[in-house]
C-alpha cells in the first residue's frame, strides 16, 4: 500500500542508506583506459550494496572525485584542449551508460564526478562535472564545479560566465542546481574545492537541498588538527550544521599515476564520511583503498527538524540585506577562458598572485613585515614533453 500525502505536501520518504565509495584508481592516458576503473567501481558497488543493504535499502551511491579518470591532466600539467579531446568523456556516453545499468540493477541513484566536455556551452573545453543517474538509468542532474584549486585546469561556469548566463541565466540555480526527487529527497552536488567556500552549500540549501554530495580532498587538509578527517571533515560538519543538510563525502582513493609506477599515491589519505544535519558524523572510514562509507539518511526527520526548530534551524532567519554588498567588487576575474584556452600551472599561479595583490590593495589583506618566496609550480623532469608523458600508456588497454 502506498501512503498518500496531504494536499500540497510530498509523500513520506522512508529512511535509506547512502553509500560513498573510495576506489583505487588507474590514471588514464586516453579515454579507453576509463574502462579499467569502471571495473573496479562495479566490483565496489556490488560489494557495498550486498553488505550495506542488509541494514536498510541503499538508495544513493556516490563515487569519489577522480574515480573514473584519475588526475593525469593535473599531475602532468597537460594542455587543456588536448586533454579535452583525448582524455575526457561526453555525457551521456558509454561510461555513464555502464553506471546506468548498475543504477537500474540495484534500483538506486548513482552520483558520479568526471571531467567531461560540454560542447553546447563551448568547444575544446572540459568541465569538472557532477552527474546523478536515476534508478531508471536516466541522467537527471548535471552540475559543474564552480571553484578549482590552483593545479586544476578544468573550465568553470565563471570562466565562461557570459556564455553560461546566456544559456542558463544568472540565478543561483544556474550555478548550484538541486535535484528534487520523490524517494531520496532533494540532492545538491559540489566537488572538492567548492566546499572551501561556505557560500557553496548555502546556495544549495537556499535552493532546497537536503543531501549534499561533496567528494574529495587531498592531504594536508584531510590531516590537519587533532581530529580524524582534518579540516575537510571540519568544513563538512560546519556545512551540515550551518545549513541543516546531510553531507555525503567519499574521498579519492590511492592513484596509480601511470601504468609503470610500482605503488599508488594516496593523495587523500582516506577519511570518507557522512554527516547528518546536526553536524554529527554518522559514518567514517580511515582507509581510502577500495573502501565504503555509509550512513542512514532520514529525510522526514530533517524536514520535521526544519519545521519545528526555532533555534538551530539557522537558514530561517538569515538577514540577507546585511550581506548583499559583500560581493559587489570582483576578486577572481570572470570569462578567463571564454576565448582563450586555460593556461598551465606556472601561468595560473600568476593569476592567483594577482588576486592576492588585489586584496592587499583593497585593504582586505594586511601584508607582512617581510616578503618571502611563496608556493609555486616546480616542473618535474619531462614536464614539457607531452608526447613522452602520454607514451607511458603505449600498449596499455
Amino acid at each position: 500500500m502506498t501512503e498518500t500525502a496531504p494536499a500540497g505536501r510530498s509523500a513520506p520518504i522512508a529512511p535509506y542508506m547512502a553509500v560513498g565509495l573510495s576506489t583505487i584508481v588507474r590514471g588514464i592516458g586516453s579515454r579507453k583506459h576509463i574502462a579499467r576503473n569502471l571495473d573496479t567501481i562495479e566490483e565496489a558497488i556490488h560489494g557495498a550494496v550486498s553488505i550495506v543493504g542488509i541494514n536498510l535499502p541503499v538508495k544513493l551511491i556516490a563515487l569519489a572525485e577522480g574515480a573514473l579518470t584519475g588526475f593525469t591532466d593535473e599531475v602532468f600539467d597537460l594542455p587543456h584542449a588536448r586533454s579535452s579531446r583525448e582524455l575526457f568523456i561526453d555525457i551521456p556516453g558509454p561510461e555513464t551508460d555502464r553506471l546506468a545499468d548498475l543504477a537500474r540493477l540495484y534500483e538506486t541513484y548513482i552520483v558520479v564526478q568526471c571531467k567531461a566536455r560540454w560542447p553546447e556551452i563551448v568547444d575544446d573545453r572540459f568541465f569538472n562535472m557532477m552527474v546523478v543517474i536515476s534508478p531508471q538509468g536516466e541522467i537527471v542532474h548535471r552540475a559543474a564545479k564552480n571553484h578549482v584549486w590552483c593545479r586544476e585546469h578544468s573550465c568553470t561556469p565563471h570562466d565562461v560566465y557570459d556564455r553560461w548566463v546566456e544559456l542558463f541565466g544568472d540565478g543561483i540555480d544556474a550555478f548550484y542546481p538541486v535535484l528534487r526527487t520523490p524517494d531520496i529527497g532533494n540532492v545538491g552536488t559540489i566537488c572538492c574545492s567548492d566546499g572551501e567556500y561556505p557560500e557553496a552549500v548555502r546556495a544549495l540549501a537556499f535552493n532546497g537541498a537536503e543531501v549534499v554530495y561533496r567528494p574529495s580532498e587531498a592531504v594536508p587538509m584531510t590531516q590537519l588538527g587533532s581530529e580524524p578527517g582534518g579540516t575537510w571533515l571540519l568544513q563538512n560538519r560546519a556545512h551540515a550544521q550551518f545549513n541543516g543538510v546531510y553531507m555525503l563525502c567519499p574521498n579519492v582513493g590511492p592513484v596509480y599515476t601511470t601504468p609503470d609506477v610500482e605503488h599508488p599515491f594516496d593523495v587523500g589519505g582516506g577519511n570518507s564520511h557522512v554527516v547528518d544535519y546536526l553536524g554529527t558524523v554518522i559514518g567514517h572510514t580511515v582507509s581510502g583503498a577500495n573502501s565504503v562509507v555509509a550512513g542512514m539518511i532520514d529525510i522526514e526527520a530533517l524536514r520535521q527538524f526544519r519545521m519545528m526548530n526555532l533555534n538551530s534551524n539557522w537558514l530561517k532567519d538569515v538577514r540577507t540585506e546585511l550581506f548583499r554588498r559583500m560581493y559587489d567588487r570582483p576578486i577572481h576575474p570572470a570569462n578567463l577562458w571564454l576565448e582563450q584556452e586555460p593556461v598551465r600551472h606556472a601561468a595560473a599561479d600568476e593569476i592567483y598572485r594577482g588576486n592576492i595583490r588585489l586584496l592587499v590593495e583593497r585593504g582586505t589583506y594586511t601584508p607582512p613585515a617581510h616578503d618571502f618566496p611563496g608556493s609555486r609550480h616546480i616542473a618535474p623532469p619531462g614536464d614539457d614533453d607531452v608526447e613522452a608523458i602520454l607514451a607511458r600508456w603505449a600498449g596499455n588497454s
